[in-house]
C-alpha cells in the first residue's frame, strides 16, 4: 500500500525508522512489524502534523479526541492475536489508523465511531490509504453491533469505566477482547478478555497506558 496518493520515499524512510523503534521497544510479531511499515500514518494525522506523523506519540484530531502514539496502537494490536479474515469489531474509529493496521493484517473490520464529523473523515482516510473495504458505522460503541455479530476479535481503542459486558457478548467463543478500563484522566490498566467455552470470561492484564473516555451516546 506503499505507493498511494500522498506517499513519497521520505515517508517510507520514516516509517521504517518508526518500526525499529517499535521493535526496540519490545513489538515482536514480523506481521504486525510489516504491517506498521507499509500503513501511512501521516494520512490520519491533522494537517500542519504530517511530517511528525512518524514520531511515538499521541496527536489531537477533530471532536477533542486523539490518534494513540504507534507502540500503544501495536501492543493492542500485538494482543488480539490476529489470523488472516478474523472478524473484528472496532469501538472507537477516530481517524482510522487502527482500523487500516487491522485490515493491512487481512481482517474484516467493523468500526464503530460516535462521532458523526469523525465517521466521515475515517472513511475518507480510509479510502485515501488504499483500505475502502474497512466497515464504518456511527452509533454507540457501548452498544457494539450486534446485528453483525459474533466477532472473533473486539478491540476498544478507548477507556471503559466499567467493563462492557454488552461487546463482551458478542465475541464468539474463544473470542478476545482488548479493552482499557479505569477513570478517566488518569492512567488505566490494558485487560485482554477471553470467552470461554462454557461463555464465561476470564481476563489478565497488561500493562498501564493512557486513553481518551470511551463515552456513551452519538453526537
Amino acid at each position: 500500500m506503499d505507493q498511494m496518493k500522498g506517499d513519497n520515499y521520505l515517508m517510507r524512510g520514516q516509517r521504517r525508522r518508526m518500526v525499529e523503534d517499535l521493535k526496540n521497544k519490545g513489538i515482536k510479531d514480523p506481521r504486525i512489524l510489516e504491517a506498521f511499515g507499509k500503513v501511512p500514518r501521516h494520512l490520519f494525522i491533522s494537517k500542519g502534523f504530517e511530517e511528525w506523523a512518524y514520531r511515538d506519540q499521541a496527536f489531537q484530531i477533530d471532536c477533542d479526541q486523539t490518534i494513540s502514539q504507534p507502540y500503544t496502537v501495536a501492543i493492542q494490536t500485538e494482543l488480539l492475536e490476529l489470523e488472516p479474515g478474523y472478524k473484528v469489531l472496532e469501538i472507537g474509529t477516530g481517524s482510522g489508523y487502527q482500523s487500516a493496521i487491522l485490515a493491512e493484517l487481512g481482517a474484516e473490520v467493523y468500526s464503530i465511531e460516535r462521532f458523526s464529523k469523525l465517521k466521515d473523515t475515517a472513511i475518507d482516510n480510509l479510502e485515501r490509504a488504499g483500505y475502502p473495504q474497512v466497515s464504518v458505522f456511527y452509533g454507540d460503541g457501548w452498544e457494539g453491533l450486534p446485528d453483525h455479530g459474533p466477532f472473533d476479535r473486539i478491540l476498544v481503542t478507548a477507556a471503559a469505566h466499567e467493563t462492557p459486558v454488552n461487546l463482551l457478548r458478542q465475541l464468539k467463543i474463544g473470542g478476545l477482547a482488548v479493552i482499557p478500563l479505569g477513570k478517566a484522566k488518569s492512567t488505566q490498566k490494558m485487560y485482554r478478555y477471553r470467552r470461554n467455552e462454557d461463555g464465561s470470561f476470564s481476563r489478565t492484564s497488561h500493562g498501564l497506558f493512557r486513553f481518551v473516555p470511551m463515552l456513551k451516546g452519538k453526537t
